[in-house]
């Protein structure tokens, strides 16, 4: 071979060296770019979920990420949103991040709709603007949606209810649920749990007492608001179920700071007592017209499995326990109240 054959032997080994190289670095940079897009760690600590509202659009989405500085590099999600086609099949709702997650598996949970379930626990609300409050501090709806389908006559009407009684829908528990779920939705998922709760034993439990599933629901909710130990609520229920049944008024103080909206008060005094109001059971005989809180599913069993008693009247002991002092006579209520006024008194409590 001679020496020019050599060199251009030589020359043709360094192009094609030079090319493969080349061919390489390119390769090279596709592969890491593809990585850094599908591939790399994107999302950061900084928010623990990602909300979607319903209806919104692909930019807002991208705004709200940038904002919340949910992402490392919004380009590279920009990126693997466009090539996996996230645009045109966005879901709303509510997405757990994790730290480290990869654009892939972000853009995929979205496009899945893969929600974690919002857990709504509820119990001792007294008021419907108050539940709806708390499910909106929850749920993506607001308050006054809500509210609109808590007030919808012919919605409450079509399940059996009214205005004033609505509330004994609600069994208190902890459900779970999607956080873009509607207020229409909620609320139909509430009566699907109520007909589970009110199965034919408690139904045979409350016609034996003469009282429909919302009048216990209602006597729950005077129960559970004068019992703060759970073992004296079987004793209370059947004290007012005993009132009830002889037509004497259920005089019960929770009523009576319902029907005034002052729930700071801490002694019933006669100037409350004259409030007009229906849920005032110290002037209207009977059940108010619907619940004055949400009772506790182990209120609402205690007026089902009420305590066989003689007792008429009940009043706070003296030593601010919690517990209450009960008697079947006028002659020995009026030596507990008698106590119990006299240790207010000593403490200073007037209101």
């Amino acid at each position: 071979m001679t020496e020019i054959e050599k060199k251009k032997l030589s020359t043709g080994k360094k192009i094609t060296i030079t090319i493969v190289v080349a061919i390489v670095l390119v390769a090279g940079y596709f592969a890491l770019n593809f990585y850094k897009v599908y591939f790399s760690p994107n999302v950061t600590e900084n928010q623990k979920y990602l909300y979607i509202k319903t209806g919104s659009s692909y930019d807002q989405l991208v705004e709200n990420l940038k904002k919340k500085d949910i992402v490392k590099s919004i380009s590279s999600f920009a990126t693997a949103a466009g090539k996996m086609n996230l645009p045109a099949n966005l879901k709303p709702g509510r997405y757990r991040l994790k730290k480290g997650m990869t654009n892939r598996t972000l853009v995929n949970l979205i496009k899945s709709g893969n929600q974690e379930p919002v857990k709504l626990k509820f119990q001792n609300i007294r008021k419907k603007e108050n539940f709806a409050a708390y499910l909106a501090s929850n749920l993506e709806a607001d308050s006054l949606s809500f509210i609109s389908v808590l007030d919808s006559t012919d919605l409450i009407t079509k399940y059996g209810f009214n205005q004033d009684n609505i509330y004994a829908m609600f069994i208190p528990n902890t459900y779970e649920m999607y956080w873009n779920v509607s207020p229409l939705a909620f609320f139909e998922r509430m009566h699907k749990e109520y007909d589970k709760f009110w199965n034919a034993e408690r139904k045979q439990k409350a016609a034996s007492l003469n009282l429909t599933p919302a009048q216990v629901y209602t006597l729950a909710s005077i129960v559970d608001a004068e019992a703060l130990y759970d073992k004296e609520m079987p004793i209370i229920a059947g004290l007012y179920l005993n009132r009830l049944n002889k037509g004497i008024l259920l005089q019960a103080d929770p009523t009576v700071i319902f029907a005034n909206n002052d729930f700071t008060v801490k002694r019933v005094t006669g100037k409350l007592l004259q409030v007009q109001s229906l849920y005032n059971t110290y002037k209207y005989a009977g059940l108010p017209p619907g619940p004055i809180m949400m009772p506790s599913i182990n209120a609402i069993d205690a007026v089902l499995n009420k305590e066989d008693n003689n007792y008429i009247y009940m009043c706070a002991k003296e030593d601010f326990s919690g517990y209450h002092n009960f008697a079947e006579t006028k002659a020995q209520h009026e030596i507990n109240a008698k106590k119990y006024r006299e240790a207010l008194n000593k403490k200073n409590i007037f209101r």
